[in-house]
């Protein structure tokens, strides 16, 4: 009998043992497994090209959400080709901060070269309109060269307003790239707004990234969160 007593108190505390040592672990298990999660996101965000941090805003999300969408509309002619046009004979190649303002504009290319203008337009004041775009740039164009580069853009310049669904393709020295708008709408404010699908093929590989930008009350386009 007293064997027995001796065996169940011991069982007893082996039980309470376990059930503590397993709710001290199990909080510090779903921590990690939750912290692994967040950081697998963050090198899939990373490996796609996505630009700058993801935090929410709430202001966007709520234009986003009142926003009078015209909803997609599928492009049934030939896509336009970009024709690439020679440097002017007054531009001389001075590479700029990757981040910095113009004019109250925030010029932000944190891949690629950072040169003055956008597109084939190589001056700042020339690019005014469209400086705001840069905001949409892609870990890719750290593959580019500068014409290639400029090419892309001057793809985002005739996509602002391309029919919906038409892809603005360019290609210069084996790299190629297209920028299409994938459907506009207004903000509750009367923005006309775009959403962009950019795409770039390197040897074979594509990279694919998506973005919206609005009209702005003096004609420039401005990049909001996803």
């Amino acid at each position: 009998m007293l064997n027995i007593r001796a065996s169940l108190k011991t069982g007893i505390a082996a039980l309470l043992i376990a059930t503590m040592t397993f709710g001290v672990l199990a909080p510090v298990t779903a921590v990690a497994q939750d912290r692994d999660r967040h950081d697998n996101r963050g090198g899939r965000d990373h490996d796609r090209g996505y630009r700058g941090d993801r935090h929410d805003n709430r202001a966007d999300r709520e234009w986003r959400a009142r926003a009078e969408w015209r909803g997609e509309r599928h492009w049934g002619g030939p896509p336009r080709h970009v024709h690439v046009r020679p440097r002017p004979d007054y531009y001389r190649p001075s590479y700029l901060p990757r981040s910095r303002y113009y004019n109250h504009v925030h010029v932000h290319r944190p891949y690629g070269h950072a040169y003055p203008g956008f597109g084939f337009y190589y001056r700042d004041n020339d690019a005014l309109r469209f400086l705001g775009l840069t905001a949409l740039s892609l870990a890719v164009f750290s593959h580019l060269n500068e014409t290639q580069q400029r090419a892309h853009e001057e793809a985002f310049i005739q996509a602002t307003d391309a029919p919906i669904g038409e892809p603005i393709i360019w290609n210069e020295d084996g790299r190629t790239g297209s920028v299409t708008a994938l459907r506009d709408g207004t903000t509750p404010d009367g923005r006309q707004c775009r959403e962009f699908q950019q795409q770039v093929t390197i040897g074979g590989n594509d990279e694919d990234a998506y973005g919206t930008a609005c009209l702005q009350p003096d004609g420039s386009w401005q990049v909001v969160n996803d």
